[in-house]
Protein backbone atom coordinates (compact mmCIF):
# COMPACT_ATOMS: atom_id res chain seq x y z
CA UNK A 1 0.00 0.00 0.00
CA UNK A 2 0.94 3.27 -0.40
CA UNK A 3 -0.16 6.59 1.25
CA UNK A 4 -2.99 8.47 -0.54
CA UNK A 5 -3.01 11.64 1.31
CA UNK A 6 -1.05 13.50 4.52
CA UNK A 7 -2.64 14.78 7.80
CA UNK A 8 -1.68 17.95 9.05
CA UNK A 9 -2.28 18.29 12.94
CA UNK A 10 -1.17 20.90 16.01
CA UNK A 11 0.60 17.69 17.38
CA UNK A 12 3.84 17.57 16.57
CA UNK A 13 5.01 14.21 18.76
CA UNK A 14 2.58 11.66 20.00
CA UNK A 15 3.06 12.56 23.38
CA UNK A 16 -1.13 14.17 24.22
CA UNK A 17 -2.59 13.03 21.27
CA UNK A 18 -5.67 12.40 22.33
CA UNK A 19 -6.06 8.35 22.86
CA UNK A 20 -9.24 7.87 20.62
CA UNK A 21 -10.52 9.90 17.83
CA UNK A 22 -13.79 12.67 18.41
CA UNK A 23 -12.87 12.55 22.57
CA UNK A 24 -11.50 15.94 21.81
CA UNK A 25 -14.05 17.38 19.74
CA UNK A 26 -12.21 20.63 18.63
CA UNK A 27 -8.90 19.74 17.48
CA UNK A 28 -8.74 20.62 14.07
CA UNK A 29 -6.90 18.95 11.33
CA UNK A 30 -6.55 18.86 7.38
CA UNK A 31 -6.14 16.25 5.26
CA UNK A 32 -3.63 17.29 1.97
CA UNK A 33 -4.37 14.30 -0.93
CA UNK A 34 -1.43 13.17 -2.62
CA UNK A 35 -0.59 14.94 -5.69
CA UNK A 36 -2.15 12.34 -7.85
CA UNK A 37 -5.39 12.65 -6.12
CA UNK A 38 -5.55 16.62 -5.80
CA UNK A 39 -8.88 16.71 -7.68
CA UNK A 40 -12.04 18.04 -6.63
CA UNK A 41 -13.32 14.52 -8.47
CA UNK A 42 -11.57 12.49 -6.22
CA UNK A 43 -13.70 13.78 -3.36
CA UNK A 44 -17.35 14.15 -5.42
CA UNK A 45 -20.09 13.64 -3.09
CA UNK A 46 -18.47 14.26 -0.11
CA UNK A 47 -19.90 17.32 1.04
CA UNK A 48 -23.07 15.08 1.59
CA UNK A 49 -21.59 13.36 4.61
CA UNK A 50 -20.86 14.76 8.01
CA UNK A 51 -18.06 11.93 8.80
CA UNK A 52 -15.30 9.90 7.55
CA UNK A 53 -13.09 6.99 8.00
CA UNK A 54 -9.33 7.36 8.23
CA UNK A 55 -7.41 4.53 7.52
CA UNK A 56 -3.45 5.48 8.08
CA UNK A 57 0.01 4.58 9.18
CA UNK A 58 1.26 4.75 13.11
CA UNK A 59 4.41 5.76 11.39
CA UNK A 60 6.10 7.35 14.42
CA UNK A 61 6.11 3.57 16.31
CA UNK A 62 9.50 2.36 16.03
CA UNK A 63 8.46 -0.95 17.14
CA UNK A 64 5.79 -3.22 16.78
CA UNK A 65 3.77 -5.63 19.09
CA UNK A 66 6.07 -7.52 21.28
CA UNK A 67 3.37 -10.36 21.43
CA UNK A 68 -0.09 -10.86 21.73
CA UNK A 69 -1.35 -9.11 24.59
CA UNK A 70 -0.95 -5.37 25.27
CA UNK A 71 -1.44 -3.12 28.55
CA UNK A 72 -4.03 -0.56 27.73
CA UNK A 73 -3.77 2.58 29.16
CA UNK A 74 -7.33 3.04 30.16
CA UNK A 75 -6.82 0.25 32.67
CA UNK A 76 -3.85 2.10 33.91
CA UNK A 77 -1.32 0.11 32.39
CA UNK A 78 -1.42 -2.74 34.99
CA UNK A 79 -3.57 -5.21 33.46
CA UNK A 80 -2.99 -7.70 29.79
CA UNK A 81 -5.50 -7.89 27.32
CA UNK A 82 -5.19 -9.73 23.53
CA UNK A 83 -3.51 -7.19 21.39
CA UNK A 84 -7.10 -7.78 18.91
CA UNK A 85 -9.10 -6.86 21.92
CA UNK A 86 -7.71 -3.09 22.26
CA UNK A 87 -7.11 -0.23 20.31
CA UNK A 88 -3.22 -0.08 21.36
CA UNK A 89 -0.89 1.57 18.59
CA UNK A 90 1.34 -1.16 19.13
CA UNK A 91 0.28 -3.75 16.52
CA UNK A 92 1.66 -6.61 14.40
CA UNK A 93 0.22 -4.12 11.42
CA UNK A 94 0.90 -0.79 12.39
CA UNK A 95 -2.56 0.60 11.09
CA UNK A 96 -5.08 3.15 12.71
CA UNK A 97 -8.55 3.38 11.83
CA UNK A 98 -10.42 6.48 12.86
CA UNK A 99 -14.08 8.57 12.38
CA UNK A 100 -13.91 11.97 11.85
CA UNK A 101 -15.92 15.23 10.99
CA UNK A 102 -15.93 16.99 8.65
CA UNK A 103 -15.52 20.72 8.97
CA UNK A 104 -15.07 22.32 5.50
CA UNK A 105 -13.49 21.27 2.33
CA UNK A 106 -11.59 24.20 0.99
CA UNK A 107 -11.20 24.35 -3.07
CA UNK A 108 -9.12 27.27 -3.64
CA UNK A 109 -5.73 27.00 -2.21
CA UNK A 110 -2.77 25.93 -3.55
CA UNK A 111 -3.28 22.04 -2.23
CA UNK A 112 -7.00 22.25 -3.12
CA UNK A 113 -9.01 20.24 -2.43
CA UNK A 114 -8.44 20.31 1.38
CA UNK A 115 -10.27 18.26 3.80
CA UNK A 116 -10.24 20.30 7.07
CA UNK A 117 -11.92 17.73 9.66
CA UNK A 118 -12.35 18.01 13.34
CA UNK A 119 -11.72 15.48 16.22
CA UNK A 120 -8.51 13.30 15.15
CA UNK A 121 -6.36 11.46 17.26
CA UNK A 122 -3.40 11.90 14.39
CA UNK A 123 0.11 13.27 14.91
CA UNK A 124 1.44 15.57 12.19
CA UNK A 125 3.12 13.96 8.87
CA UNK A 126 0.64 10.87 9.23
CA UNK A 127 0.23 8.55 5.95
CA UNK A 128 -3.23 7.76 5.50
CA UNK A 129 -4.18 4.82 3.32
CA UNK A 130 -7.83 5.48 2.23
CA UNK A 131 -10.65 7.55 3.20
CA UNK A 132 -14.65 6.41 3.27
CA UNK A 133 -17.41 7.87 4.34
CA UNK A 134 -19.62 7.46 7.78
CA UNK A 135 -22.33 5.86 7.10
CA UNK A 136 -24.65 6.10 9.86
CA UNK A 137 -27.23 2.87 9.27
CA UNK A 138 -24.71 0.49 8.79
CA UNK A 139 -21.98 2.38 11.35
CA UNK A 140 -23.88 3.92 14.39
CA UNK A 141 -24.61 0.89 16.22
CA UNK A 142 -25.39 2.85 20.24
CA UNK A 143 -26.54 -0.73 21.73
CA UNK A 144 -23.26 -1.94 21.54
CA UNK A 145 -21.66 -3.24 24.25
CA UNK A 146 -17.68 -1.68 24.73
CA UNK A 147 -15.67 -4.01 26.41
CA UNK A 148 -13.84 -2.49 29.37
CA UNK A 149 -14.82 0.55 28.65
CA UNK A 150 -17.89 0.04 29.91
CA UNK A 151 -16.30 -0.86 33.21
CA UNK A 152 -13.63 1.59 33.54
CA UNK A 153 -15.09 5.32 33.32
CA UNK A 154 -12.59 7.89 32.39
CA UNK A 155 -12.98 11.29 34.11
CA UNK A 156 -11.29 14.39 32.71
CA UNK A 157 -8.71 16.43 35.09
CA UNK A 158 -9.89 20.05 36.18
CA UNK A 159 -7.06 22.08 34.17
CA UNK A 160 -5.58 24.86 35.86
CA UNK A 161 -4.15 27.89 34.02
CA UNK A 162 -2.29 30.96 36.07
CA UNK A 163 -3.70 34.52 34.58
CA UNK A 164 -0.26 35.02 32.73
CA UNK A 165 -0.52 32.12 30.72
CA UNK A 166 -4.17 32.14 30.00
CA UNK A 167 -3.45 34.24 26.41
CA UNK A 168 -1.65 31.82 25.45
CA UNK A 169 -3.36 28.55 25.66
CA UNK A 170 -6.22 27.93 23.21
CA UNK A 171 -9.39 25.97 24.20
CA UNK A 172 -8.58 23.44 22.29
CA UNK A 173 -5.26 22.80 24.34
CA UNK A 174 -7.48 22.65 27.27
CA UNK A 175 -9.60 20.00 26.10
CA UNK A 176 -6.64 18.02 25.35
CA UNK A 177 -4.72 18.59 28.80
CA UNK A 178 -7.95 17.55 30.53
CA UNK A 179 -7.51 13.90 28.87
CA UNK A 180 -4.52 13.63 31.23
CA UNK A 181 -1.28 13.10 28.64
CA UNK A 182 0.68 11.32 31.07
CA UNK A 183 1.30 7.81 30.82
CA UNK A 184 -0.97 6.31 32.77
CA UNK A 185 1.79 4.63 35.20
CA UNK A 186 2.75 7.56 36.05
CA UNK A 187 2.20 9.36 39.06
CA UNK A 188 4.51 12.08 40.37
CA UNK A 189 2.90 15.15 41.50
CA UNK A 190 6.13 16.95 41.14
CA UNK A 191 7.14 15.82 38.12
CA UNK A 192 6.86 18.89 35.19
CA UNK A 193 6.11 17.23 31.72
CA UNK A 194 6.56 19.12 28.55
CA UNK A 195 4.30 18.56 25.19
CA UNK A 196 4.70 19.94 22.47
CA UNK A 197 1.29 21.58 20.47
CA UNK A 198 0.65 24.08 17.91
CA UNK A 199 4.28 25.15 17.92
CA UNK A 200 4.23 25.64 21.64
CA UNK A 201 6.11 23.50 24.53
CA UNK A 202 3.52 23.11 26.83
CA UNK A 203 4.75 22.47 30.52
CA UNK A 204 2.34 20.62 32.95
CA UNK A 205 2.14 18.56 36.70
CA UNK A 206 -0.54 17.01 37.80
CA UNK A 207 -1.68 16.36 41.03
CA UNK A 208 -4.64 13.89 42.15
CA UNK A 209 -7.32 15.39 39.70
CA UNK A 210 -6.22 18.55 38.46
CA UNK A 211 -3.80 19.59 35.97
CA UNK A 212 -1.68 22.79 36.26
CA UNK A 213 -0.05 24.47 33.30
CA UNK A 214 2.73 26.07 34.65
CA UNK A 215 4.84 27.85 31.60
CA UNK A 216 4.51 28.21 27.93
CA UNK A 217 6.91 28.83 25.46
CA UNK A 218 7.50 29.09 21.71
CA UNK A 219 9.26 25.49 20.53
CA UNK A 220 12.36 24.92 19.81
CA UNK A 221 13.33 24.40 16.27
CA UNK A 222 15.75 21.49 15.43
Amino acid sequence: MRPIATFHSPFSSKFGIPRQAGIVTGITGQIILAKEYRNADAIRGMEEFDYLWLIWGFSANKHKANGITVRPPRLGGNRQLGVFATRSPFRPNPIGLSSVRIDHIDYHSTEAPVIHVLGADLMDGTPIYDIKPYIPYTDAHPEARGGFTDTNEWHPLKVIVPKELKMLISAQLIQVLAQDPRPQYHNDPDRIYGMPFDGKDVRFKVQGHTLTVVDVAPLKQN
